[in-house]
């Protein structure tokens, strides 16, 4: 991935901001609240009634659009969790409603008529890092494409536990561009690993898995730009039991106040979003610096884990 770049980050959340003991007495969460307030959330992010994915991925991208066109755009590359909630419910007769797809319809809405469009899913909450490894894949191969536009949104279905392997869930979307021109970061390595056969573990079985999956991810992701773990100045993670990277910096041999995960109480975990959340925040924070080293491990359903590795360019 040499010489590409990632940028213009963006997301929207919700817009019913929740705090967890509300939607515990709805009937929305499987655990005790007292368990995910100890695991270190407070509030989550739902959308209206009538709220959809396509509205989140359109705010998020709307964001980008209002800081410059996005008429170069050359592909879009959309991310999804959970591709059958985005259409509703109710029983299909014309399966065409089934194709109106929303990066066709970002395509169309903002303008990026020389756009190609490409559908990405079966990646659960790794999905957003997914997109990345594809739109450096068609940058590398396209040499006279300049702009991939990376997009994820997911809404849960009404009636859903907001809550999954012990993680507050929120409806989010979030953005970001990845080009060769110079911007944010440089985008070094996507590494990734799948286990199908994990596909439909419990609870208990995927946080069984999760450290050591987590812990060989971050090892061989470092390993592919000449580091280890260490060597690392940040870890960005997404929201998840703060517990969790007190155990894994140990392992990993990182210092876990170089562990980012800011938006943990206020945003929870936004299925493949809140990764991007936390990194836009570590940028905007003014602590990483030109030349810093971040990765940005994340564990999905499926059961996959991928981790992204940048370099700070500005």
């Amino acid at each position: 991935m040499n010489g590409l770049y990632i940028g213009s980050f963006a997301h929207a959340l919700g817009a019913q901001k929740r705090h967890l003991r509300e939607s515990a007495e709805a009937g929305l969460l499987r655990s005790a609240p007292q368990d995910l307030e100890a695991a270190g959330f407070g509030w989550h992010h739902v959308c209206d009634p009538d709220g959809t994915a396509y509205d989140l991925a359109r705010a998020a991208v709307a964001q980008i659009a209002a800081r410059g066109d996005l008429s170069d755009v050359d592909a879009i590359v959309y991310a999804t969790c959970l591709p059958d909630a985005q259409t509703g419910s109710g029983p299909v007769r014309d399966v065409k409603d089934l194709m109106d797809f929303p990066a066709g319809r970002l395509q169309a809405e903002f303008g990026m008529s020389r756009a190609i469009v490409v559908g990405l899913h079966q990646q659960a909450c790794t999905g957003v890092l997914g997109a990345l490894r594809v739109a450096g894949a068609l940058l590398a191969t396209e040499p006279g494409w300049r702009r991939v536009l990376c997009v994820t949104a997911d809404r849960f279905p009404a009636g859903a536990w907001y809550e999954q392997a012990y993680n507050l869930i929120s409806d989010g979307a979030a953005a970001c561009v990845v080009g060769r021109d110079p911007d944010m970061c440089r985008l070094l390595s996507v590494h990734q690993i799948s286990n199908g056969g994990l596909g439909r573990a419990g609870d208990d079985e995927t946080v069984g898995t999760y450290f050591a999956y987590t812990h060989r991810l971050v090892r061989e992701a470092a390993a592919r730009v000449g580091m280890t773990p260490a060597e690392l100045d940040w870890v960005v993670t997404q929201n998840m039991h703060d517990k969790a990277w007190q155990i894994l910096a140990r392992l990993l041999d990182v210092d876990h106040a170089r562990v980012w995960a800011p938006t943990l109480a206020d945003v929870g975990h936004v299925i493949s979003a809140d990764a991007v959340v936390n990194l836009s925040a570590l940028l905007d924070s003014g602590q990483a610096r030109p030349g810093q080293r971040i990765a940005v491990p994340v564990a999905g359903f499926g059961l996959n884990w991928q981790c992204a590795v940048l370099e700070v360019a500005r």
